[in-house]
C-alpha cells in the first residue's frame, strides 16, 4: 500500500509538471482562429489585419507573455515545447511588426531600409535579450542545431503570399508534429508554389535559400530529394518523375517568390 501511494503521488508531480511545462498560448490561438482565412484546403490563408488591428491590445497582452518566459524557464521545458514557443513568437511578432505600418504596406519589405532588412529589426523582447526575426529564426530556431526540424520552413510565416500559409491556430508542443506534418504537406501540394512542369520539378525558392537544412541530415534526409521523395504524393509526381528524382536526374528550378502581403482583401 505505501509504494502504491508513492506511486500515485508521483504519477500526480508528473502530471503537474507536464501541464507547468505547457505554455499558454490560447491568446495567439484565439486570434489566429478569428483573424485568419483558410483557402484551398488549407494551402493558403489571408490574414485580416483589419480585425488584428482591432485586436491588437489581445496581441501585445500575449507578445508582453512571451517576453516574461525567463532563460531558465525555457530551458526546462521539452523541445517540442520550446520549438512551438518560438515559431509562434517568430508568427506573432511579424504580425505586430506588419500592423506597425499597416494600413499603409504592401510588402513586410517596405518596413525595412535601404541598410537593415526588416528581418533583422532588433525589436523583440525575448529569453533575455532584444532580438530581430532572423535571431529567432536562424539563431535560436536553426543554427542551435537543438530541433534539427527542416519542416520549420513551412511553420513560420513572413507575411507574404509566397510564404507557406500563416496557420490559423496556434502550435502547440503536444500537437507539434501533427502541424508540422499537415504544414508541410499542405505547402507541397500547393501547385501555385511547387509543381511538375514537364521535366522539371519547379520548387519554391525557400528550397533554394534553406537548402542546407534538408541536406545535413536533419531526421535522416542527405539530399533535398530525399526529403521531396518523402513527400512524392503531395507533389503528385509520377512513377517516372520519381524514378528520376531518386537517380537525382530530375531537374530542379526555383521559381519567383510573392512578396505581397497575405492580407485579405
Amino acid at each position: 500500500m505505501h509504494r502504491l501511494l508513492i506511486a500515485l503521488l508521483l504519477s500526480c508531480l508528473a502530471a503537474v509538471t507536464a501541464q507547468a511545462e505547457e505554455f499558454d498560448h490560447q491568446l495567439w490561438d484565439g486570434l489566429l482562429r478569428q483573424h485568419v482565412t483558410t483557402a484551398t484546403q488549407g494551402r493558403a490563408t489571408w490574414v485580416d489585419y483589419n480585425g488584428m488591428q482591432a485586436d491588437r491590445g489581445q496581441l501585445q497582452d500575449y507578445l508582453e507573455s512571451l517576453s516574461a518566459v525567463t532563460p531558465a524557464s525555457f530551458e526546462q521545458w521539452p523541445a517540442a515545447e520550446q520549438l512551438a514557443f518560438l515559431i509562434n513568437a517568430y508568427n506573432a511578432w511579424t504580425v505586430e511588426l506588419i500592423l506597425s505600418g499597416w494600413p499603409d504596406i504592401e510588402s513586410i519589405k517596405k518596413l525595412g531600409s535601404f541598410f537593415r532588412s526588416p528581418w533583422r529589426k532588433a525589436f523583440i523582447p525575448l529569453l533575455g535579450a532584444t532580438r530581430s526575426l532572423d535571431d529567432i529564426e536562424h539563431k535560436l530556431i536553426r543554427d542551435s542545431d537543438r530541433y534539427r526540424e527542416p519542416r520549420i520552413h513551412f511553420a513560420v510565416n513572413c507575411a507574404s503570399i509566397g510564404c507557406p500559409a500563416l496557420r490559423a491556430e496556434a502550435y502547440v508542443g503536444s500537437r507539434l508534429e501533427q502541424q508540422l506534418q499537415e504544414q508541410t504537406r499542405n505547402f507541397l501540394a500547393d501547385r501555385s508554389r511547387n509543381r511538375l512542369r514537364g521535366d522539371i520539378l519547379e520548387l519554391s525558392s525557400i528550397f533554394k535559400w534553406y537548402r542546407e537544412d534538408f541536406e545535413k541530415g536533419w531526421q535522416g534526409y542527405q539530399r533535398l530529394a530525399d526529403f521531396l521523395l518523402r513527400y512524392a504524393d503531395a507533389l503528385e509526381l509520377p512513377p517516372a518523375a520519381t524514378a528520376k528524382l531518386q537517380a537525382g536526374k530530375l531537374d530542379i528550378d526555383f521559381l519567383n517568390y510573392d512578396w505581397k502581403l497575405n492580407a485579405k482583401n
